[in-house]
Order: C-alpha cells, then sequence, then structure tokens
C-alpha cells in the first residue's frame, strides 16, 4: 500500500506541479486580456449582482447570495489556513504576493466558467442544473466525444470532491469540536453526519440556505479575529508588507537556482485554495437563477476574491506576522495539517492568557465550521455530476447516501486508529484530473463567453437566448425567453 501510495503521490508531483500551474497561469493571463480585465473594471457590478433575486418562479433555483454563500463554503475550508501558511513557510512570505496576483488574473478563469455553467444549465427534478458535465457535452460539436468527457468529469468528481474528501472534512470538523468543547469524538461525527444528510436530502435549495447562514458568521467570525490580532500588533503591519515585496522579488526567492519559491508556491497554493479552473463553481453557478450568464460569472470572481484576496491574505499576515515560518519557530510549521500548529502563532501575537484562550476557541470554531461547509458543497458537487449521468430522484439519493456514508467512514477509521492520510494522494489526482477535463473546453467555449460579455455590456434590453452568442444548444434560456 505505502508504495502504491509513493506512486500516486509522483504521478501527482508531475501532473500538478509545474505542468498544471503553468496550464492554468497562461489561461488566467489569456483570459484577463481578452475580456480585457473584466474581473477588475466591472468590481462595483459584482457587488451589485450579489443582492439580485431571481424571477423565474417555475424552477427552484438559488438566489445570487445564497450560490455566493455555498461556494465560498465549499472553498473557504481548511487549506486557507494550512495551505497558506504551507506556502509560507516553503516560498516565504513572498508566496502571499503571488497568491494575490493567482487570484486577480484567475478570476477571469472563474468568469469564464461560471458563464458557461449558465449559458448550458438545464432543468431536472423542478431545480436547476448544470457545471462543466453539461456544456462538455454540448459545447463540443463531437457529441459522442463531449458525452465521454462528460461522463470522465463526473467519475473524477465521485473520485475526488464526491468520495474520498468528504471523509477527511468529518474528521478535521470533529478534531475541532472536541478540542475546543471536549465534546466527544463519536457523538461529534455522528451528530455532524445526521445533520448533514437532513440539509443533503432536502436537495440544493436547502444547501444554499444553511449555507446562507453559515458562510458569513464563520467567515465573519475569523475576519474579526485576525483583524483583532493586526490591530493589536499594528505596528508590525508596515514590516509584514515589506517582507512579503522582498521575499517576492529578493533574496527568498530562489528555488533550485531556476524559479522563484516564491512564485511556484504562491500560484501552486493559490490556485488550490480559490479553485478557479477545476470546474466546481460553474456546478453551483448554474444552480442560480439570474437574468444573464454574465452576472452569474461574475460572482465567480467575486467568489476567488472573497477566498484569496480576503480569507488567504489574513491568515498570512498572522503567519507573517508572528515569524513562525522561519528561524527557530519553523519546526513548528514542519506538519501544517493540523489545527494547533497555527494556534502558536496566536499565541505569539496575541498578550495575555484570557485572549490567547478566547481567539484560539474561536479559531478551534471556525475551523470546524469551514470542514463542516465544505463537506456540504463536496456533496452537492457530486449531486450535481450525478445529474448528467442519469436524471432520476433515486440516482440522486443513492449518491447522498454513498458520500454520507463516505463522511460516517472518516469517523470509524480514527476510532479504529486507521489512518486517512494516505486517501489524499487518491483525492488530489481526482482534483487534478476535474481541471484537465475543464479547461479546456474552457477555452474552447470562450469565443461564446466573449459574446455573451458583448451583449452585457450593450445592455440593450433584449433577453440572453442560443442567438446571442450564435448558438442553438442553450435550451433553457431559449425556453425561457418563450415562456415570457
Amino acid at each position: 500500500m505505502e508504495v502504491f501510495v509513493t506512486v500516486m503521490n509522483a504521478i501527482n508531483d508531475i501532473i500538478w506541479h509545474p505542468v498544471m500551474c503553468v496550464f492554468l497561469m497562461c489561461a488566467a493571463v489569456w483570459f484577463t486580456v481578452r475580456l480585457r480585465g473584466i474581473q477588475v473594471r466591472r468590481f462595483k457590478d459584482m457587488v451589485k449582482c450579489l443582492t439580485e433575486k431571481g424571477d423565474n418562479k417555475k424552477d427552484t433555483g438559488l438566489s445570487a447570495f445564497q450560490a455566493f454563500a455555498t461556494t465560498v463554503g465549499g472553498r473557504v475550508g481548511t487549506g486557507n489556513i494550512a495551505g497558506t501558511a504551507t506556502a509560507i513557510f516553503m516560498g516565504g512570505p513572498g508566496a502571499l504576493f503571488w497568491m494575490w496576483i493567482t487570484a486577480i488574473l484567475g478570476a477571469s478563469t472563474g468568469i469564464v466558467e461560471c458563464i458557461l455553467g449558465q449559458a448550458y444549465k438545464t432543468r431536472n427534478l423542478g431545480e436547476l442544473t448544470g457545471g462543466p458535465a453539461f456544456y462538455l457535452s454540448n459545447g463540443i460539436k463531437n457529441k459522442t466525444l463531449g458525452k465521454t468527457l462528460a461522463v470522465l468529469f463526473c467519475i473524477a468528481v465521485f473520485i475526488g470532491p464526491g468520495f474520498l474528501l468528504p471523509a477527511m472534512q468529518t474528521q478535521t470538523a470533529a478534531t475541532a469540536v472536541n478540542g475546543a468543547f471536549g465534546i466527544s469524538f463519536l457523538f461529534v461525527g455522528i451528530l455532524m453526519t445526521v445533520i448533514v444528510g437532513i440539509v443533503t436530502m432536502g436537495g440544493i435549495k436547502r444547501i444554499g440556505q444553511v449555507a446562507e447562514l453559515l458562510a458569513p458568521i464563520m467567515c465573519g467570525i475569523y475576519f474579526i479575529i485576525t483583524i483583532i490580532i493586526l490591530v493589536v500588533n499594528i505596528d508590525q503591519v508596515p514590516s509584514v508588507f515589506g517582507s512579503i515585496f522582498a521575499s517576492a522579488f529578493g533574496k527568498d526567492a530562489v528555488f533550485g537556482g531556476i524559479v522563484g519559491s516564491a512564485l511556484a508556491w504562491g500560484i501552486k497554493r493559490g490556485f488550490f485554495s480559490n479553485d478557479a479552473g477545476n470546474g466546481m463553481s460553474p456546478l453551483i453557478a448554474a444552480t442560480t437563477d439570474t437574468s444573464h450568464p454574465v452576472k452569474q460569472g461574475l460572482m465567480g470572481a467575486f467568489e476567488v476574491f472573497a477566498d484569496t484576496i480576503v480569507i488567504c491574505t489574513l491568515t498570512g499576515f498572522v503567519v507573517v506576522m508572528a515569524h513562525c515560518w522561519t528561524g527557530e519557530n519553523a519546526q513548528v510549521w514542519a506538519e501544517l495539517d493540523k489545527l494547533p500548529k497555527f494556534t502558536e502563532s496566536i499565541a505569539v501575537l496575541t498578550p495575555g492568557t484570557s485572549m490567547n484562550a478566547v481567539i484560539t476557541f474561536l479559531v478551534t470554531l471556525c475551523f470546524g465550521l469551514f470542514a463542516f461547509t465544505c463537506l456540504l458543497g463536496m456533496i452537492s458537487f457530486s449531486e450535481i455530476a450525478a445529474n448528467r449521468i442519469r436524471k432520476d430522484a433515486a440516482c440522486i439519493n443513492i449518491v447522498r447516501c454513498i458520500a454520507l456514508f463516505v463522511a460516517a467512514f472518516g469517523i470509524l477509521c480514527n476510532l479504529a486508529g486507521l489512518e486517512l492520510g494516505n486517501l489524499w494522494a487518491f483525492s488530489d489526482l481526482g482534483n487534478i484530473l476535474i481541471v484537465y477535463f475543464n479547461v479546456p473546453i474552457v477555452f474552447a467555449g470562450a469565443r461564446c463567453v466573449f459574446k455573451a460579455t458583448k451583449h452585457y455590456k450593450k445592455n440593450d434590453g433584449t433577453p440572453f437566448d442560443s442567438g446571442v452568442i450564435d448558438r442553438n444548444d442553450c435550451v433553457y434560456w431559449d425556453e425561457k425567453k418563450f415562456e415570457k
């Protein structure tokens, strides 16, 4: 088993880094140029779209904010703490700067894939559904090839977010709550699985309602905590910025004598954190009842900014300010997949035992909520993918039950003393395969996206339909136009 896992990790290293980093960065730069920096120019529109209410009474869809909360809930997870810290530990503070660049450029990829998800969405069992599996099968002229790629994409979703990662999320959440409150690990695990089951059995609408409640709470608490830490250590903020920019272009940016470690780790962790290009965001974007696909595309960019520019930046500031990534403190970050390692920096930055205890408690609570919302997002991803393979309630319920079983499996493995870390090699491969399936078709569909954005900018009151992008397969939008 160990040999097989070693081989899997070696394969992941080859196809993820640096090939995937270059692949995603090239896509991000090209989309940014072709869309003339729409992710920056249309930032006001993003905020406006966040509060848009749907007007289609026939279908059960998410509001723009519910979709935003669901996607952010799935994106903002334990990786925003451990992943950002890992990038800084391996690449220096400058990695945070390159994470910012990755987010700004990568937001354009998020726009393109979310517009495609919206354009090719459809109806199923009274709910809106769509995503890469749908624009893979519809967007390619060779229908046999398109359907084959769509099925392979769905399988990759089941392998990664659907059936492997839930076990780790359940175990992480139970561990965090157990550590914060002292509640039985088994009780927390069972309760979490039951609650997740109740939520997911209610469909994507109920998942959106729960995410709409939890995502602002957990992100808000985490935001307040880190701001308090920064205010208490306000005198160090200038030196933090100095360290970030100096490391991004200076002495710490030499890796193997060829590429900058800050650049390499910033790009790698940036894309891994914000999910731009991996096809998960358009799965949720397609369930939104919006008046134009481009509006939900702009929300895709806003989600990337919320994840990386806000949450990852705050995490990075705490890590850099505490100097836990260098010198004698470097050992603190040797194993960054455990929450207690992050709390070491809190102890360094917050004077007084009471403040340390309160902030550590709240961070632990956020850690558990991050894992819980990630689990909801992963199950919803696999459920939407199942819609493409077989459009009936029985298939969807089977997928939900399997995902819940896998979630409970994380608790059982912990109680049995089994190591779940080996599953990461398989789930990483599943996630990488998703990107390789998604990004090429996003490139192929970019021509349709450019036409859709022109129609949106024109704002002449005409509704969006297949004719806007010179296609005949945006069935939902054509039917919606006819209904009106």
